[in-house]
């Protein structure tokens, strides 16, 4: 099979794929709330033909985009949730706010969900000729996932299991198939009730919610000791109680993330962090209610898929840039407080040869972008992260590229991400990942023995079952509300 005349359509449809990525970028709502994002996405996937559904698993900013008919159903997954505090010029060099305050794509995601939709443009192109009962693909929307966790409440409804397979990307500063793990994790604010009282008058008639929070911070911190190595808990205290010193706090709130690789691993730790709230709240006579924030399972690799994505990569190509785009990743480069003396990729500590292969393709680490494809790694290693992706992983094969979109060495989450993902080395990237897809997804219609063996694998790695994170009573919510 040609694939050219499909993926020659994403280049037809250009300027709509880069131009969402724009408004996305500008909109840069936040997780839970793409109002306008989704109404975007849906707007445009309906004028092209798909069948549009929305809200999906309960949640207002998620929606499916359908297209075809029968066996195999193919998902691509899309993300276009922004973060706080991240507001950015587009193309600016400099820390420089489009909005005071505002927020901005620090990940990346408002790539992230018009690539995909790039992907699902070109396979919808290639059913079309196939005709009726040769497939169907699915691009979900699939918003909130830097604290919303959307993937995983669609897992726990059984969104996912009407795949076959899922394949999705994340902009990077590489050029990479993503292998290996990551963390499972579970976010849960602990909200305490006391009793206001004068601090120096009447301190005897307060009961103080600030001392709860503290308390219960500091049986976590004993906590520490009696977990596995590779656990982690982290906390943030979202309401201190007041400004007044002098006023017993009669309320306050703490957010607490707990993770483990394994999501049932991560369920048992969060119990232990549920009876250290309850202690505190019985030692400081105050009252004590949890709520459910999100959470998400570890990633389960799936070597057939990701070989297959690599193969696919690798006859797209990667990105070449003008010396004017060069010009600017170094000047972004250059702009780091922070500088990595670590090579890029995730394996090149994993494997001496790849590493040996970055360092001379990123010329020791110097190169402003990098413009190779790195060689594929099937790894198991656990890596510190987390995300939502995981739970599909658990219910159907998945696998997923890095396609460089941001500068070498970017930190992650920064304002130099933002202000690439609105320049020409960002809309290069969501072609070239809408490709890659695209091509993966039309060999899995086309290879059935491929798709086997990776249902095979799948069903061998996920023998141990499913530990769904997230509670059955759980609605999506935002900390804080």
């Amino acid at each position: 099979m040609d694939k050219k005349e499909f993926l020659d359509y994403i280049d037809e449809k250009k300027d709509v794929i880069t131009d969402v990525s724009d408004k996305i970028w500008e909109y840069a709502e936040l997780s839970l709330m793409e109002f306008k994002s989704a109404k975007l996405y849906c707007e445009v996937l309906e004028k092209e033909g798909f069948k549009v559904e929305t809200p999906v698993a309960g949640i207002e900013t998620a929606f499916k985009a359908s297209y075809g008919s029968g066996k195999p159903v193919i998902g691509i997954l899309g993300e276009y949730d922004a973060l706080s505090g991240l507001s950015q010029k587009a193309g600016a060099t400099e820390r420089e706010e489009l909005v005071t305050g505002g927020c901005g794509h620090g990940c990346g995601h408002n790539m992230l969900g018009a690539g995909s939709m790039a992907a699902a443009f070109a396979v919808k192109k290639y059913l079309e000729k196939k005709g009726e009962g040769h497939g169907t693909v699915i691009f979900y929307g699939c918003p909130g996932e830097e604290g919303g966790a959307s993937k995983a409440f669609m897992a726990r409804d059984g969104v996912w299991k009407e795949l076959d397979a899922a394949i999705t990307w994340h902009p990077s500063d590489v050029n990479q198939v993503t292998s290996g793990t990551c963390n499972s994790c579970i976010q849960t604010e602990y909200i305490f009730k006391g009793v206001a009282s004068h601090a120096a008058g009447a301190p005897e008639f307060g009961r103080s919610a600030l001392d709860a929070v503290e308390v219960m911070n500091m049986g976590v911190q004993f906590l520490r000791e009696h977990m596995p190595d590779s656990a982690r808990i982290h906390y943030a205290i979202t309401d201190a109680g007041g400004n007044s010193p002098n006023v017993v706090q009669p309320h306050a709130r703490v957010l607490y993330m707990v993770r483990s690789m394994l999501a049932k691993d991560a369920l048992a730790l969060q119990a232990r962090v549920d009876k250290i709230a309850q202690a505190a709240a019985m030692m400081t006579e105050t009252e004590v209610t949890q709520q459910f924030i999100d959470g998400c399972s570890n990633t389960v690799p799936n070597k057939v898929l990701e070989q297959l994505l690599w193969n696919n990569f690798n006859e797209v190509g990667v990105d070449s840039y003008t010396p004017e785009e060069f010009d600017y990743a170094k000047k972004i480069m250059d702009s780091y407080e922070m500088k990595s003396d670590k090579l890029p990729g995730a394996a090149c500590d994993e494997d001496e040869a790849i590493r040996a292969f970055v360092d001379e393709k990123s010329e020791h680490g110097t190169r402003p972008i990098n413009d190779f494809l790195i060689p594929y790694h099937y790894s198991e290693k656990q890596r510190a992260g987390s995300t939502d992706v995981g739970d599909v992983s658990w219910l159907t094969p998945t696998a997923q590229i890095n396609v460089a979109s941001f500068v070498s060495k970017a930190p992650g989450h920064s304002w130099q991400n933002v202000s690439c993902g609105h320049t020409s080395i960002g809309h290069k990237s969501v072609i070239t990942a809408g490709k890659g897809l695209a091509a993966t997804a039309m060999d899995l219609f086309e290879k059935p023995e491929v798709l086997e063996a990776a249902k095979a694998e799948f069903e061998k790695k996920t023998a141990g079952g499913y530990y769904c994170p997230v509670p059955k009573d759980a609605v999506p919510v935002v900390p804080g509300q």
